[in-house]
């Protein structure tokens, strides 16, 4: 297994030339295709094969490997049908190593231990997992070794010399080196920082290099093999199979591979490669890992960690640059001159805001007293401007000049754009082309401020693929550029320190209720789309065990129907977006479209500390439909002269319910996340699908 990848390497050593590593997504262009071209691949000279898991949400694929995976999902394919490919390819000769490449959520899904077991069934000899570094693969890397398979670790050129020498112990047959920072696809040139980044690891490990991401032309390859031992070639080959007449794919293939690595020229090429010569060695059953040094290993200062949720499942392109935010959070909380200046600005966010006593909803309940946390009245209208303006400070603090970020509703948008122009930041925005047309008035209101508005057409073209773009991004630009992450999401630190900035919502309303109503509420309700206006209401209240939260999803038509974004109240757990949380998933690990009224609760995850938070009881999440939505937006507007976002309307629809149950002696707080002038076309247009039933008529 892993055995065969180390003799292919020493095998080509001894014939002085590179190994040829060539990759491909399983199923495409057709699933009847593959067997033949995986056959084809070895016929034109590819040495080890690795072979593409498909998946919905590859964060560090350029739009070649990404349409490839999208094309083979709608056929269906799936881990046991990638296992069948190469069982029938095996049985038809295929000798080659075969590696599965892919995200480690399908893997998750199907089971580590069960992969790992049909794995060597079929003759697949190891993994490489974009998205599991070894920080997070004990356990796979562990079943790999009993069960013979390699664990294939990447290094990129953000890699620190210290990681390097950290990452240069997980190899066990060879190490996947990415040329450029960026996602896969094609490039003009190979990179000119190549041979530096090669040293750079040859000062640690004499482990066999291959290098890919970008490589397409038979120069590519010549120029790659005169640093490294493999060439990886994956986005041009799909590019080929895409153009290929039906019929014809395996041998178009064949011919585009021979041609690249230089079938018919191996000989005069095996005289010329000096870098063959440069490592000693490896038997096949040599595991070079040196001496190990624990204190070299890249454990998180502060926990990743919520329970089992959290963590840090991220591109190796940015494993470094998570720790230097980690590093720049944890010197900033501790440091009380940055709280000092973060305060400062408390006058041009608005703070602190308004609790209010919402006293005619009160009396239209009857029953427990309705309080309004009033976050609509901050600048820029949400919650969301607490944690623009503090990971602004926390981007200044590390020296980037360049700001990305997601937005779902537009809030998040409007408030990074916001901060890029008080500080002077380059800003650009993702945001989902159907969150584009539902919330054009912010989309204006963020190119007002000086950022780019990128629209994304991929997958459901809302905040799920907004956050892939944004990631995609900051691979590519990951030494100039901080992701302003708009919530309580991501890997680590961003759940915890999205958490920090805005748990002052529930510090300043647990000092005003004490104030005003001279005791704790009973209930915090907020609404829970990726979690972060709810986490920072809830959190001071966490220990307050006489204190119920109450976290409110979009239930959209139903959770009993497929459209809906209410991932605590159907999910599964699994990865997604760099973190453990709960996921609205298939059986397969491929993550499902959502539905909401609501841009911003359009998620299909949620923070990994609310998965934590429900799985120890400590608080409830329920589901509010569009319909009641709806209900909580007119009551607020037409009671207390608030028009309050949708997402909020989610939570003031749960606080109608809820304060019915209750005395008329106890309290219920709610985070009024957000304004709803935004949403105000919105709602126009589900008027005439909802407002009958509801007996809205609210004619234009």
């Amino acid at each position: 297994m892993s055995t065969l990848i180390r003799q292919v390497f020493q095998q080509c050593r001894e014939k002085k030339r590179p190994v040829f590593v060539a990759f491909i997504t399983a199923g495409y262009p057709e699933p009847e295709d593959c067997v033949d071209i995986l056959l084809g691949l070895e016929e034109g000279g590819a040495d080890i094969i690795e072979l593409g898991v498909p998946f919905t949400d590859p964060l560090a694929d350029g739009p070649v490997i990404q349409e490839s995976s999208n094309v083979a999902l709608e056929h269906n394919v799936d881990i046991p049908q990638c296992l069948s490919f190469v069982s029938q390819a095996r049985a038809r000769g295929l000798k080659a190593p075969v590696i599965f490449m892919g995200y480690y959520n399908p893997i998750l899904s199907y089971g580590e231990e069960k992969i790992a077991e049909d794995c060597k069934k079929v003759g697949i000899n190891g993994f490489i997992v974009v998205d599991l570094p070894p920080e997070e693969c004990d356990n796979l890397r562990e079943i790999c070794t009993r069960y013979g398979l390699s664990y294939v670790p990447l290094i990129a050129p953000s890699t620190t010399d210290s990681r390097i020498k950290h990452l240069t112990h997980f190899s066990d047959s060879f190490i996947y080196v990415v040329s450029r920072l960026g996602t896969t696809g094609f490039r003009d040139n190979v990179d000119k920082g190549l041979p530096n980044l090669i040293s750079r690891i040859r000062k640690y490990t004499d482990i066999p290099l291959a290098v890919g991401f970008g490589v397409t032309t038979r120069e590519h390859y010549k120029k790659v093999a005169l640093h490294a031992e493999g060439v990886v070639i994956g986005s041009k080959i799909i590019k080929v199979l895409k153009e290929a007449e039906k019929g014809k794919r395996a041998e178009s293939i064949k011919t585009y591979v021979s041609q690249v690595c230089g079938l018919s020229e191996r000989n005069q090429l095996e005289g010329n490669n000096e870098n063959a010569n440069k490592s000693p060695t490896l038997q096949s059953n040599e595991r070079n890992f040196g001496t190990f040094d624990e204190n070299e290993s890249t454990k998180p200062i502060i926990s990743a960690r919520f329970g089992e949720f959290g963590g840090q499942y991220v591109p190796e392109a940015l494993f470094d640059c998570i720790q230097e935010l980690e590093k720049a959070f944890v010197l900033a909380k501790d440091d009380p001159k940055f709280w000092e200046e973060f305060r400062s600005y408390y006058d041009y966010m608005g703070r602190e805001s308004q609790l209010q006593f919402a006293n005619r909803l009160t009396d239209h309940v009857g029953g427990a007293k309705i309080w309004l946390k009033r976050e609509d009245l901050n600048h820029t209208g949400s919650h969301k401007i607490n944690n623009a303006i503090g990971q602004a400070l926390l981007a200044k603090r590390i020296g980037k000049k360049r700001i990305i970020a997601e937005t779902g509703a537009g809030q998040h948008g409007v408030a990074t754009a916001t901060v890029c122009a008080k500080f002077g930041f380059e800003c650009v925005i993702y945001m989902g082309s159907e969150d584009v047309r539902r919330q054009a008035l912010n989309v204006f209101r963020m190119r007002l401020l000086g950022a780019k508005v990128v629209s994304v057409d991929s997958g459901s073209k809302t905040l799920k693929d907004a956050i892939n773009e944004a990631m995609r991004d900051w691979v590519t630009n990951v030494n100039d550029t901080h992701y302003l992450v708009g919530s309580a999401i991501g890997p680590h630190p961003f759940p915890t320190l999205v958490r920090e900035f805005q748990s002052v919502i529930g510090k300043e309303a647990r000092k005003q209720m004490l104030q005003k109503a001279g005791k704790l509420p009973d209930v915090v309700i907020a609404c829970v789309g990726g979690g972060s206006n709810a986490i920072g209401s809830f959190y001071p209240f966490i220990n307050d065990q006489n204190v119920k939260l109450i976290g409110v999803e979009a239930g959209g038509d139903g959770i009993d129907t497929e459209f809906h974004s209410a991932t605590l109240s159907a999910g599964t757990p699994g990865v997604l977006h760099g973190t453990r949380t709960y996921l609205l998933q298939d059986d397969k690990g491929q993550i499902k479209s959502t539905h909401s009224i609501s841009a911003g609760l359009d998620y299909p995850g949620v923070g990994p500390e609310h998965a934590w938070l429900k799985n120890t009881g400590r608080a409830e999440y329920s589901a509010v439909t569009d319909k009641e939505a709806l209900i909580g937006f007119r009551k607020l507007s037409e009671l207390e002269g608030i028009i309050p976002a949708l997402e909020s309307s989610h939570a003031i629809y749960q606080a109608l319910i809820t304060a019915q149950k209750m005395r008329k002696d106890q309290d219920i707080l709610i985070c009024l996340s957000g304004r709803g002038d935004k949403d105000v076309q919105t709602v126009a247009e589900f008027l005439p699908k909802y407002g009958p039933s509801i007996g809205w008529d609210l004619r234009f």
